[in-house]
């Protein structure tokens, strides 16, 4: 295995998926997690850094990780309980989630230290940034790569059951450290809302390089400080939304990361046309997640076909 481009930070978790009026599915999960399964099926050098339950639920969180081609040397194990995530499902297909997080494992994940010399782009988010102690830990490594010239990406993926209104303040204080922020429609909302809200357009005048949105059915879009492109969904038949977003992040990452091209510097410079590019390729991601019961995301070859 070749020493890791891309480096995912925050929890793995096992999500309770209804299968019916009372029974559930668990499916393995998280948003960093997803994220990272997902560069690696579409065939990205990625390493995760976490720390994982040795239970049964956690040697499976591991085992899917090596399945998918993701570099585990970063992820720390322990005795603590997987974390679990009870997922319900709106009307629309949408899921939502009552978590089971106290004294579990990947809340306390310690500082990895030097990251590998080969890290190109960082990416950190979910509940990773807001169960402490291990949310400090994470924020002081994003802040750390942006320092030392990685190209940093934070996607929120908002929880109002378990967000606290001062995340708000955390959120806008990592802000100068972030070169491209994902966030849903939702979570703009959400960010905007109350005394410590925020913008898009303030985002980007704290610094970000670009805000990508994703818009359910009706596709994504960026914001620069220059442009604003969008691309419309691809139309497909909706199992659920479960992992919709952490496939559209991961997918992100792959085309600017290994297939574009992959510096800070070159993020800022991207035209509109190299935009749609790398949001269709999103977009297709997606619809194949979303295409299918839980977090799935596309392997390479259902996207070229191969």
């Amino acid at each position: 295995m070749s020493d890791p481009r891309i480096l995912v930070c925050g929890e793995a978790l096992v999500d309770l998926v209804p299968t019916g009026e009372t029974t559930y599915d668990a499916r393995l999960g998280g948003g960093p997690f997803n994220v990272a399964v997902t560069l690696g099926r579409l065939g990205s050098s990625v390493a995760l850094c976490s720390r994982i339950s040795t239970d049964p639920f956690g040697e499976r969180l591991f085992e899917a990780l090596a399945g998918a081609g993701v570099d585990t040397r970063l992820v720390q194990r322990g005795p603590e309980p997987t974390t679990l995530a009870v997922a319900g499902l709106d009307p629309d297909g949408g899921a939502r989630y009552t978590f089971y997080a106290d004294g579990t494992a990947d809340r306390l994940v310690a500082d990895p230290g030097t990251l590998p010399a080969s890290v190109r782009a960082v990416s950190v988010g979910t509940l990773s940034l807001v169960f402490e102690p291990g949310a400090s830990v994470y924020a002081a490594l994003l802040r750390r790569a942006h320092d030392d010239g990685c190209l940093t990406v934070l996607d929120p993926n908002v929880r109002p059951a378990v967000f606290p209104d001062h995340y708000r303040r955390r959120f806008v204080e990592l802000l100068p450290s972030v070169d491209v922020l994902k966030v849903s429609d939702d979570d703009v909302r959400w960010l905007a809302a109350g005394a410590d809200g925020t913008t898009p357009a303030q985002w980007l005048e704290a610094g970000v390089t670009a805000v990508v949105t994703t818009h359910g059915a009706d596709g994504l879009s960026v914001r620069t400080r220059a442009l604003e492109v969008a691309v419309p969904g691809a139309a497909v038949a909706v199992a659920d939304t479960i992992g919709a977003g952490d496939t559209v992040h991961g997918a992100l990452l792959h085309r600017l990361v290994e297939a574009g091209p992959g510096g800070r510097g070159s993020i800022a410079a991207l035209d509109g046309g190299q935009w749609r590019d790398v949001l269709g390729f999103a977009a297709a991601a997606a619809a194949i997640t979303v295409s299918r019961p839980g977090a799935d995301p596309p392997w390479a070859t259902e996207l070229t076909g191969g």
